[in-house]
Protein backbone atom coordinates (compact mmCIF):
# COMPACT_ATOMS: atom_id res chain seq x y z
CA UNK A 1 0.00 0.00 0.00
CA UNK A 2 1.14 3.54 -0.65
CA UNK A 3 1.30 6.29 2.00
CA UNK A 4 -2.29 7.46 1.52
CA UNK A 5 -3.66 3.92 1.67
CA UNK A 6 -1.69 3.17 4.84
CA UNK A 7 -2.93 6.42 6.38
CA UNK A 8 -6.55 5.67 5.57
CA UNK A 9 -6.28 2.15 6.97
CA UNK A 10 -4.27 2.76 10.14
CA UNK A 11 -4.59 6.42 11.22
CA UNK A 12 -7.71 7.75 12.95
CA UNK A 13 -9.73 9.90 10.56
CA UNK A 14 -9.49 13.03 12.70
CA UNK A 15 -8.21 15.21 9.86
CA UNK A 16 -9.68 16.25 6.56
CA UNK A 17 -6.45 15.79 4.65
CA UNK A 18 -5.76 17.36 1.28
CA UNK A 19 -4.87 14.93 -1.49
CA UNK A 20 -1.20 15.76 -1.12
CA UNK A 21 1.78 13.83 0.25
CA UNK A 22 4.64 16.09 1.29
CA UNK A 23 8.11 14.57 1.13
CA UNK A 24 10.63 17.40 1.30
CA UNK A 25 10.94 21.00 2.44
CA UNK A 26 13.54 23.68 1.86
CA UNK A 27 12.96 27.23 3.02
CA UNK A 28 9.51 28.35 1.90
CA UNK A 29 9.21 25.57 -0.66
CA UNK A 30 7.75 22.12 -0.07
CA UNK A 31 7.68 19.19 -2.50
CA UNK A 32 5.23 16.35 -2.97
CA UNK A 33 5.94 12.68 -3.70
CA UNK A 34 5.87 13.40 -7.43
CA UNK A 35 8.45 16.18 -7.15
CA UNK A 36 6.05 19.07 -7.64
CA UNK A 37 7.06 22.32 -5.94
CA UNK A 38 4.75 24.47 -3.78
CA UNK A 39 5.23 27.84 -2.09
CA UNK A 40 4.29 27.30 1.53
CA UNK A 41 2.24 30.11 3.10
CA UNK A 42 1.20 27.99 6.08
CA UNK A 43 4.54 26.87 7.57
CA UNK A 44 2.96 23.91 9.35
CA UNK A 45 0.40 26.24 10.98
CA UNK A 46 2.96 28.82 12.16
CA UNK A 47 5.53 26.21 13.26
CA UNK A 48 8.35 26.34 10.69
CA UNK A 49 9.04 30.02 11.23
CA UNK A 50 12.39 29.84 9.44
CA UNK A 51 11.05 27.51 6.78
CA UNK A 52 11.85 23.90 6.04
CA UNK A 53 15.14 22.26 7.07
CA UNK A 54 16.64 25.45 8.49
CA UNK A 55 20.38 24.73 8.75
CA UNK A 56 21.07 26.43 12.08
CA UNK A 57 18.13 24.67 13.72
CA UNK A 58 19.19 21.35 12.18
CA UNK A 59 22.73 21.68 13.53
CA UNK A 60 21.54 22.62 17.04
CA UNK A 61 19.14 19.66 17.12
CA UNK A 62 21.63 17.14 15.70
CA UNK A 63 24.48 18.25 17.96
CA UNK A 64 22.29 17.92 21.04
CA UNK A 65 20.91 14.55 19.92
CA UNK A 66 24.50 13.29 19.77
CA UNK A 67 25.14 14.52 23.31
CA UNK A 68 22.09 13.61 25.41
CA UNK A 69 18.69 13.28 23.78
CA UNK A 70 16.54 13.09 26.90
CA UNK A 71 16.79 13.41 30.65
CA UNK A 72 14.00 13.39 33.19
CA UNK A 73 13.19 16.60 34.99
CA UNK A 74 14.77 15.23 38.16
CA UNK A 75 18.02 16.57 36.67
CA UNK A 76 19.32 19.79 35.14
CA UNK A 77 20.07 20.21 31.43
CA UNK A 78 21.71 23.26 29.90
CA UNK A 79 19.45 23.86 26.84
CA UNK A 80 16.38 24.03 29.08
CA UNK A 81 17.98 26.53 31.46
CA UNK A 82 19.34 28.71 28.65
CA UNK A 83 15.99 28.84 26.88
CA UNK A 84 14.21 29.72 30.12
CA UNK A 85 16.66 32.58 30.73
CA UNK A 86 16.15 33.94 27.22
CA UNK A 87 12.36 33.82 27.50
CA UNK A 88 12.31 35.62 30.84
CA UNK A 89 14.93 38.24 30.09
CA UNK A 90 13.34 39.28 26.80
CA UNK A 91 9.80 39.50 28.16
CA UNK A 92 10.17 40.80 31.71
CA UNK A 93 8.68 37.60 33.12
CA UNK A 94 10.12 35.54 35.97
CA UNK A 95 9.86 31.78 35.45
CA UNK A 96 8.72 29.18 32.91
CA UNK A 97 7.28 25.69 32.84
CA UNK A 98 8.04 23.52 29.80
CA UNK A 99 5.51 21.16 28.23
CA UNK A 100 5.00 19.70 24.76
CA UNK A 101 2.21 21.68 23.08
CA UNK A 102 0.09 24.79 23.19
CA UNK A 103 -2.75 22.89 24.81
CA UNK A 104 -0.42 21.68 27.59
CA UNK A 105 0.88 25.21 28.11
CA UNK A 106 -2.69 26.47 28.43
CA UNK A 107 -3.58 23.65 30.85
CA UNK A 108 -0.61 24.72 32.96
CA UNK A 109 -1.77 28.35 32.89
CA UNK A 110 -5.26 27.32 34.03
CA UNK A 111 -3.85 25.22 36.87
CA UNK A 112 -1.48 27.98 37.98
CA UNK A 113 -4.22 30.62 37.97
CA UNK A 114 -6.52 28.45 40.05
CA UNK A 115 -3.78 27.54 42.50
CA UNK A 116 -2.74 31.20 42.87
CA UNK A 117 -6.30 32.04 43.86
CA UNK A 118 -6.68 28.98 46.09
CA UNK A 119 -3.44 29.73 47.93
CA UNK A 120 -4.49 33.33 48.54
CA UNK A 121 -8.28 33.16 48.94
CA UNK A 122 -9.21 29.51 49.47
CA UNK A 123 -11.90 27.59 47.62
CA UNK A 124 -14.70 29.09 45.54
CA UNK A 125 -12.69 31.46 43.35
CA UNK A 126 -11.86 29.38 40.28
CA UNK A 127 -13.83 30.71 37.29
CA UNK A 128 -11.83 31.74 34.24
CA UNK A 129 -13.33 34.22 31.76
CA UNK A 130 -12.56 33.55 28.09
CA UNK A 131 -13.74 35.14 24.86
CA UNK A 132 -16.19 33.95 22.26
CA UNK A 133 -14.47 32.68 19.08
CA UNK A 134 -11.32 31.87 21.06
CA UNK A 135 -9.37 28.66 20.70
CA UNK A 136 -7.16 27.28 23.47
CA UNK A 137 -6.63 23.60 22.70
CA UNK A 138 -8.06 20.11 22.24
CA UNK A 139 -7.83 18.62 25.73
CA UNK A 140 -11.15 18.48 27.57
CA UNK A 141 -10.27 21.47 29.76
CA UNK A 142 -8.73 23.68 27.05
CA UNK A 143 -11.61 22.76 24.76
CA UNK A 144 -13.95 23.99 27.48
CA UNK A 145 -11.92 27.19 27.73
CA UNK A 146 -12.42 27.62 23.98
CA UNK A 147 -15.34 29.99 23.42
CA UNK A 148 -16.95 28.17 20.50
CA UNK A 149 -20.22 26.35 21.17
CA UNK A 150 -19.75 24.18 18.07
CA UNK A 151 -16.77 22.51 19.76
CA UNK A 152 -18.62 21.77 23.00
CA UNK A 153 -20.08 18.49 21.88
CA UNK A 154 -19.49 14.72 22.11
CA UNK A 155 -17.09 14.78 25.06
CA UNK A 156 -19.39 15.64 27.94
CA UNK A 157 -19.08 16.36 30.78
CA UNK A 158 -16.82 19.30 30.10
CA UNK A 159 -14.69 20.87 32.82
CA UNK A 160 -16.67 23.40 34.87
CA UNK A 161 -15.39 26.86 35.78
CA UNK A 162 -15.40 28.85 32.54
CA UNK A 163 -17.51 31.82 31.48
CA UNK A 164 -17.58 33.27 27.96
CA UNK A 165 -17.96 36.91 26.93
CA UNK A 166 -18.13 38.59 23.55
CA UNK A 167 -14.82 40.20 22.55
CA UNK A 168 -15.07 43.98 22.66
CA UNK A 169 -18.02 44.02 25.07
CA UNK A 170 -16.83 45.95 28.11
CA UNK A 171 -20.13 45.58 29.97
CA UNK A 172 -19.91 41.79 29.61
CA UNK A 173 -16.46 41.79 31.23
CA UNK A 174 -17.68 44.03 34.06
CA UNK A 175 -20.72 41.81 34.64
CA UNK A 176 -18.64 38.62 34.65
CA UNK A 177 -16.18 40.05 37.16
CA UNK A 178 -18.98 41.46 39.31
CA UNK A 179 -20.43 37.96 39.82
CA UNK A 180 -17.40 37.09 41.92
CA UNK A 181 -15.57 33.78 41.97
CA UNK A 182 -13.24 34.68 39.09
CA UNK A 183 -9.52 33.96 39.26
CA UNK A 184 -8.38 34.82 35.72
CA UNK A 185 -9.18 36.21 32.29
CA UNK A 186 -7.68 34.23 29.42
CA UNK A 187 -7.55 35.62 25.89
CA UNK A 188 -5.81 35.61 22.55
CA UNK A 189 -5.04 39.15 21.47
CA UNK A 190 -5.38 37.89 17.91
CA UNK A 191 -7.85 35.03 17.65
CA UNK A 192 -6.19 32.67 15.18
CA UNK A 193 -8.48 29.68 14.72
CA UNK A 194 -11.47 31.94 15.33
CA UNK A 195 -10.80 33.86 12.11
CA UNK A 196 -7.66 35.98 12.65
CA UNK A 197 -9.51 38.58 14.70
CA UNK A 198 -7.32 41.16 16.50
CA UNK A 199 -8.84 42.56 19.68
CA UNK A 200 -9.33 46.31 19.92
CA UNK A 201 -6.38 47.78 21.85
CA UNK A 202 -8.57 49.92 24.10
CA UNK A 203 -10.70 46.91 24.96
CA UNK A 204 -7.66 44.78 25.79
CA UNK A 205 -6.26 47.54 28.00
CA UNK A 206 -9.61 47.85 29.80
CA UNK A 207 -9.76 44.10 30.47
CA UNK A 208 -6.23 44.14 31.92
CA UNK A 209 -6.97 47.08 34.22
CA UNK A 210 -10.30 45.63 35.36
CA UNK A 211 -8.63 42.32 36.13
CA UNK A 212 -5.77 43.89 38.06
CA UNK A 213 -8.19 45.99 40.12
CA UNK A 214 -9.80 42.77 41.33
CA UNK A 215 -6.61 40.66 41.69
CA UNK A 216 -7.73 38.56 38.72
CA UNK A 217 -4.85 37.17 36.71
CA UNK A 218 -4.42 38.00 33.01
CA UNK A 219 -3.43 35.04 30.82
CA UNK A 220 -2.46 35.75 27.20
CA UNK A 221 -2.47 32.81 24.78
CA UNK A 222 0.46 33.34 22.37
CA UNK A 223 0.48 29.81 20.98
CA UNK A 224 -0.03 30.99 17.39
CA UNK A 225 0.67 34.72 17.66
CA UNK A 226 3.98 34.47 19.50
CA UNK A 227 7.65 34.21 18.55
CA UNK A 228 7.73 37.11 16.12
CA UNK A 229 4.62 36.20 14.16
CA UNK A 230 2.95 39.62 14.55
CA UNK A 231 6.01 41.82 14.06
CA UNK A 232 6.82 41.86 17.78
CA UNK A 233 8.33 39.09 19.86
CA UNK A 234 4.90 38.48 21.44
CA UNK A 235 1.62 40.08 20.47
CA UNK A 236 1.05 41.57 23.93
CA UNK A 237 3.99 43.86 23.15
CA UNK A 238 1.96 45.35 20.30
CA UNK A 239 -0.73 46.14 22.89
CA UNK A 240 1.58 47.64 25.49
CA UNK A 241 0.51 45.26 28.24
CA UNK A 242 2.32 42.75 30.45
CA UNK A 243 0.30 39.66 31.41
CA UNK A 244 0.60 37.68 34.62
CA UNK A 245 0.95 34.51 32.54
CA UNK A 246 1.46 33.91 28.85
CA UNK A 247 1.69 30.70 26.88
CA UNK A 248 3.59 29.92 23.73
CA UNK A 249 4.36 26.93 21.49
CA UNK A 250 4.32 26.32 17.70
CA UNK A 251 7.07 28.46 16.14
CA UNK A 252 9.34 28.34 19.18
CA UNK A 253 10.15 24.68 18.50
CA UNK A 254 10.94 25.21 14.83
CA UNK A 255 9.34 21.87 13.98
CA UNK A 256 9.69 19.88 17.21
CA UNK A 257 6.95 19.85 19.88
CA UNK A 258 7.24 22.39 22.67
CA UNK A 259 4.86 24.35 24.87
CA UNK A 260 5.82 26.94 27.46
CA UNK A 261 3.87 28.55 30.26
CA UNK A 262 5.62 31.78 31.29
CA UNK A 263 4.94 33.30 34.72
CA UNK A 264 5.12 36.86 35.95
CA UNK A 265 5.97 37.99 39.46
CA UNK A 266 2.59 37.21 41.03
CA UNK A 267 2.68 33.61 39.91
CA UNK A 268 6.37 32.73 39.74
CA UNK A 269 6.33 30.53 42.86
CA UNK A 270 2.81 29.05 42.60
CA UNK A 271 3.92 25.69 41.21
CA UNK A 272 5.74 23.58 43.78
CA UNK A 273 7.11 20.01 43.59
CA UNK A 274 4.29 17.58 42.96
CA UNK A 275 1.73 20.14 41.73
CA UNK A 276 2.63 19.81 38.06
CA UNK A 277 5.04 17.89 35.86
CA UNK A 278 5.96 16.56 32.43
CA UNK A 279 8.07 13.64 31.23
CA UNK A 280 9.12 15.19 27.93
CA UNK A 281 8.70 18.88 28.79
CA UNK A 282 11.99 20.75 28.38
CA UNK A 283 13.53 17.92 26.36
CA UNK A 284 17.14 18.99 25.66
CA UNK A 285 16.97 18.33 21.90
CA UNK A 286 13.79 20.38 21.54
CA UNK A 287 15.16 23.17 23.73
CA UNK A 288 18.46 23.30 21.85
CA UNK A 289 16.51 23.77 18.63
CA UNK A 290 14.32 26.40 20.27
CA UNK A 291 17.37 28.36 21.47
CA UNK A 292 18.62 28.49 17.88
CA UNK A 293 15.22 29.82 16.81
CA UNK A 294 14.69 32.31 19.61
CA UNK A 295 18.10 33.94 19.42
CA UNK A 296 17.43 34.92 15.78
CA UNK A 297 14.11 36.67 16.43
CA UNK A 298 15.63 40.14 16.56
CA UNK A 299 14.54 43.70 15.77
CA UNK A 300 15.65 43.49 12.15
CA UNK A 301 13.56 40.38 11.55
CA UNK A 302 10.57 41.99 13.29
CA UNK A 303 10.83 45.02 11.00
CA UNK A 304 10.85 42.66 8.01
CA UNK A 305 7.81 40.77 9.31
CA UNK A 306 5.87 44.00 9.76
CA UNK A 307 6.84 45.17 6.26
CA UNK A 308 5.83 41.85 4.67
CA UNK A 309 2.52 41.93 6.50
CA UNK A 310 1.85 45.40 5.13
CA UNK A 311 2.81 44.17 1.64
CA UNK A 312 0.17 41.43 1.82
CA UNK A 313 -2.49 43.87 2.98
CA UNK A 314 -1.62 46.37 0.25
CA UNK A 315 -1.85 43.66 -2.42
CA UNK A 316 -5.22 42.34 -1.26
CA UNK A 317 -7.20 45.24 0.10
CA UNK A 318 -9.65 46.52 -2.46
CA UNK A 319 -9.18 43.47 -4.66
CA UNK A 320 -12.23 41.97 -6.32
CA UNK A 321 -14.20 39.64 -3.97
CA UNK A 322 -12.10 40.64 -0.93
CA UNK A 323 -14.25 41.97 1.92
CA UNK A 324 -11.53 42.48 4.53
CA UNK A 325 -7.95 41.65 5.44
CA UNK A 326 -7.23 41.28 9.15
CA UNK A 327 -4.28 40.40 11.35
CA UNK A 328 -0.83 41.66 12.26
CA UNK A 329 2.56 40.95 10.74
CA UNK A 330 2.55 37.56 9.04
CA UNK A 331 -0.64 36.37 10.71
CA UNK A 332 -3.23 37.29 8.09
CA UNK A 333 -6.91 36.48 7.55
CA UNK A 334 -8.70 37.22 4.26
CA UNK A 335 -12.48 37.35 4.19
CA UNK A 336 -13.90 37.01 0.68
CA UNK A 337 -17.25 36.57 -0.99
CA UNK A 338 -16.09 33.08 -2.05
CA UNK A 339 -15.75 29.85 -0.09
CA UNK A 340 -12.42 29.80 1.73
CA UNK A 341 -11.91 26.07 1.29
CA UNK A 342 -12.45 26.33 -2.46
CA UNK A 343 -9.85 29.08 -2.60
CA UNK A 344 -7.44 26.91 -0.62
CA UNK A 345 -7.93 23.99 -3.02
CA UNK A 346 -7.45 26.14 -6.13
CA UNK A 347 -4.33 27.77 -4.69
CA UNK A 348 -2.88 24.32 -4.05
CA UNK A 349 -3.58 23.34 -7.66
CA UNK A 350 -1.53 26.39 -8.71
CA UNK A 351 1.38 25.61 -6.42
CA UNK A 352 0.63 27.70 -3.32
CA UNK A 353 -0.34 26.24 0.07
CA UNK A 354 -2.63 28.36 2.24
CA UNK A 355 -4.78 27.66 5.29
CA UNK A 356 -8.29 28.54 6.42
CA UNK A 357 -9.76 29.82 9.69
CA UNK A 358 -13.55 29.75 9.91
CA UNK A 359 -14.73 31.54 6.73
CA UNK A 360 -11.36 33.11 5.98
CA UNK A 361 -8.26 32.24 4.03
CA UNK A 362 -5.36 32.29 6.47
CA UNK A 363 -1.72 33.06 5.70
CA UNK A 364 1.08 32.10 8.12
CA UNK A 365 4.25 32.02 6.01
CA UNK A 366 7.77 31.57 7.33
CA UNK A 367 9.01 34.81 8.88
CA UNK A 368 12.06 34.86 6.61
CA UNK A 369 10.22 34.19 3.34
CA UNK A 370 11.88 36.38 0.66
CA UNK A 371 9.73 39.39 -0.26
CA UNK A 372 9.88 38.48 -3.96
CA UNK A 373 8.62 34.96 -3.31
CA UNK A 374 5.90 36.28 -0.99
CA UNK A 375 4.79 38.72 -3.68
CA UNK A 376 4.60 35.92 -6.25
CA UNK A 377 2.60 33.65 -3.94
CA UNK A 378 0.17 36.33 -2.78
CA UNK A 379 -0.29 37.33 -6.41
CA UNK A 380 -1.48 33.78 -7.15
CA UNK A 381 -3.81 33.88 -4.13
CA UNK A 382 -5.20 37.18 -5.38
CA UNK A 383 -5.79 35.77 -8.87
CA UNK A 384 -7.73 32.84 -7.41
CA UNK A 385 -9.85 35.13 -5.24
CA UNK A 386 -10.64 37.50 -8.10
CA UNK A 387 -11.70 34.82 -10.59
Amino acid sequence: MNTKQLDNKYIAHAYGRADLELCKAQGSFVYDNEGREYIDLGSGIAVNIFGGCDEKWQKAVCDQACSIQHASNYYYTKPQSVLAQMLCERTGMKKVFFGNSGAEANECAIKAARKYSFDKYGEGRSTIITLRQSFHGRTVTTLTATGQDSLHNFFMPFTPGFEYVEPGDIKAIDDAIAKGGCCAVMMELIQGEGGVNPLDKEYAAYVVEAAKANDILVIIDEVQSGNGRTGMLYSFMNYGILPDIFTTAKGLGGGLPIGVCVFGEKVENVLTPGTHGSTFGGNPVVCAGAVSIFERIDDRLMDEVAAKGNLIKEMLRGAKNVESVTGMGLMIGIKTTKDAHEIMDKCRERGVLVLTAKDRVRLLPALNIPAELLTKAVGIVKEVIEE
